[in-house]
């Protein structure tokens, strides 16, 4: 890298880590770093160009998700091949260390206490139907009985008048979310607000339709309603993003007087509230935004964290009167769930049994939030019995680019606050530890104990 930087970063009004960030995309452009080459560990360049390791990581982040760099876990960093096929961050890590004896706590990984077997029978009746629901086009008629099943599914959500019409069957949460971007937004350059701290998918949904994102700054009771007025005055913004029963990533609570507030900013802005509830696990504690403003408040919910994540099933849920909207765009993009999956979900999610077996994933997950909080409980965190990761605030000393990787260096693997933010926006020194309820429980205890022993005692502090 002596050849990229000789002395010292160049000055620049930006920030740090786009600079480095930029100073590597443009090597790697002009062939002074070539495929297969490694760069300098985090620490050593950040101590050549005098600036922070988190900075350093940062811009090594960035360039991962763009592809052009690979991190080898155990190796270091190194240009990619720009022949081999880039896979998105999220199923490639989660896939990355299987069967190496590593504890993967990217995200959730519900238990099963009998919705495989509940999902293979209704898989059989499905297959034994009558032939021609394997050789027609679904219709719009073709869903109203799955339709009709979430709206009972649903049941104890309190959404307002909910009807098996406002409702579109999606591949899971974030192509639901796809689908309620494409219902509303327009323009030429629409601008989305959503919360400093989010779900990554928000960024990526906006991103393909060529969307603007804006991060508004968050309290313990979620997005400020002063800075959410400012920010849609400012950008016109034609849509709000949150999730308020379970903030993720810091499983905050939004109260309903704090929600009341952003439901009149929106409607003195025209704007959409995109409420994502994909991350609840356990009872809803204050009503929807649907329900406090049924002309603008949008739904999003899957199965992924009650039953299985495997088969792909959300739902979208349009305001009154916007179900033909958000049909549309299912029917312009994939003409709907394939008859069978859609069949599938109409089985599962109308046997009462299924009830309580995902009240039975909920208390196993609450079992392994308990094991954490035990080992961990001595340090700043947020958590909930009925939320399947905890936030922990790293005490001094620690950055969390560092603690991601002397974890992993564990075999622990867990997400950086920075996979949660804006690439322009300023991340706080934490993680999310997401509950792996298929980890038997002594590795498990076995883990969370590794991570305290890092806690307790965090690198030498760098003053910068």
């Amino acid at each position: 890298m002596s050849t990229i930087w000789p002395d010292s970063l160049p000055k620049s009004n930006g920030p740090k880590y786009t600079l480095v960030a930029d100073t590597i995309r443009k090597s790697i452009a002009n062939g002074v770093l070539q495929s297969g080459a490694k760069l300098p560990p985090v620490r050593e360049l950040a101590f050549q160009l005098s600036i922070t390791p988190g900075t350093v990581a940062r811009a090594y982040t960035i360039l991962t998700d763009e592809g052009l760099l690979e991190a080898v876990v155990g190796r270091g960093t190194f240009v990619a091949d720009p022949r081999k096929p880039v896979p998105d961050d999220i199923w490639a890590r989660e896939v990355e260390s299987a069967g190496q004896g590593t504890v993967r706590l990217f995200s959730p990984l519900l238990p099963d206490v009998g919705q495989v077997a509940a999902i293979r029978a209704a898989l059989k009746i499905v297959a034994e139907g009558p032939a021609e629901d394997f050789l027609n086009y679904p219709s719009r008629t073709t869903y109203c009985p799955a339709r009709q099943a979430v709206v009972e599914w649903l049941s104890d959500v309190p959404l307002g008048r909910l009807e098996e019409q406002d409702i579109v069957l999606s591949h899971g949460g974030q192509n639901a979310i796809s689908l309620v971007f494409q219902a509303v937004l327009h323009g030429p350059k629409p601008v989305i607000l959503i919360e400093d701290l989010s779900y990554a998918g928000f960024r990526r949904a906006a991103e393909i339709l060529r969307a603007d994102t804006i991060g508004l700054p968050m309290d313990e009771h979620g997005v400020i309603p002063e800075a959410l007025d400012a920010a849609a005055r400012q950008h016109k913004a034609q849509v709000f993003c949150t999730s308020p029963e379970v903030q993720n990533p810091t499983a905050c609570h939004t109260p309903l007087d704090r929600r009341e507030a952003l439901v009149r900013v929106a409607r003195k802005h025209d704007m959409q509230i995109l409420e994502d509830d994909c991350y609840r696990m356990g009872a809803v504690r204050a009503p929807s935004y649907r329900a406090l403003c049924p002309d603008r408040g949008w739904h999003v919910s899957s199965i992924s964290k009650t039953l299985t994540p495997a088969l792909r099933v959300g739902f979208a849920i349009a305001p009154r009167g916007r179900g033909g909207d958000l049909r549309r765009v299912a029917e312009y993009g994939f003409f709907g769930l394939a008859r069978p999956l859609a069949e599938v979900t109409r089985l599962l999610l109308s046997d009462p049994k299924n009830r309580v077996l995902g009240a039975r994933v909920r208390d196993v997950v609450a079992e392994y939030v308990m094991i954490t909080v035990n080992a961990l409980g001595g340090f700043d965190l947020s958590w909930h019995r009925d939320v399947p990761f905890i936030w922990l605030r790293l005490p001094a000393g620690w950055r969390a680019a560092a603690f991601c990787r002397a974890a992993e260096a564990r075999g622990i693997q867990i997400r950086s606050a920075d996979e949660f933010a804006l690439r322009d926006g300023r991340a706080p020194h934490a993680v999310r530890i997401a509950i792996n309820a298929r980890v038997p429980k002594p590795i498990y205890e076995d883990a969370m104990q590794q991570l305290r022993a890092l806690l307790d005692s965090p690198p030498d502090q760098i003053n910068v």
